[in-house]
């Protein structure tokens, strides 16, 4: 008898609707590339492009958390992170002239809380998905992103806005190849 089948579910789930990671690894290649063809962004309009990213992100996860509660063992976690990123995106969106400083620590918080939450996810589907790697390489690599953001706050704006790109760029492909394989793994 499988002792975990919300798990089974869950993964069921994410097969189903494997597009949902590919749209939003799309915007997030999407974003990364805009951050390098124009690093010399201003401030409000970086803090508007990534706030409306991490908004979009936010709902996404915050209305499958929520519409497939019963059956994720750890939707509150997923809730969580959805909530998170309404709020840090709402804030970006609505106060545009918030100090770099402030705006880059928001931003590190997001990114290390969301590559932790991605982490245990995979570690918590390892043995009902191949590629877990994928996740926990995202979740790493977004971790890794919060800390540089952190250790470098008075970088140049562009070397903020080059840094976003990059991890927005990875982190994209790795969702992108993540929906591709469980789109495979859902087929008969």
């Amino acid at each position: 008898m499988d002792r975990h089948p919300e798990m089974k579910e869950a993964l069921e789930f994410l097969q189903r609707n494997w597009w949902l990671l590919l749209l939003r690894g799309l915007a997030a290649i999407a974003f990364g590339v805009a951050a390098f063809v124009w690093p010399g962004l201003t401030l409000s309009v970086l803090v508007m492009l990534f706030g409306a990213y991490i908004l979009f992100d936010g709902i996404v996860g915050t209305v499958d958390a929520i519409r497939y509660r019963d059956q994720m063992d750890n939707w509150l976690f997923w809730l969580f992170e959805g909530v998170l990123g309404i709020v840090v995106g709402l804030l970006m969106l609505f106060m545009p002239a918030v100090t770099a400083f402030f705006l880059v620590i928001l931003i590190a918080v997001w990114s290390i809380l969301g590559g932790v939450l991605r982490i245990v996810a995979a570690v918590q589907l390892r043995k009902k998905i191949e590629g877990e790697w994928l996740m926990i390489l995202s979740g790493v690599l977004s971790i890794l992103f919060g800390i540089a953001v952190i250790a470098l706050p008075y970088a140049g704006l562009v070397s903020i806005a080059w840094l976003i790109g990059f991890w927005a760029v990875v982190f994209g492909i790795l969702f992108v190849v993540l929906a591709f394989r469980l789109r495979k793994a859902g087929q008969p």
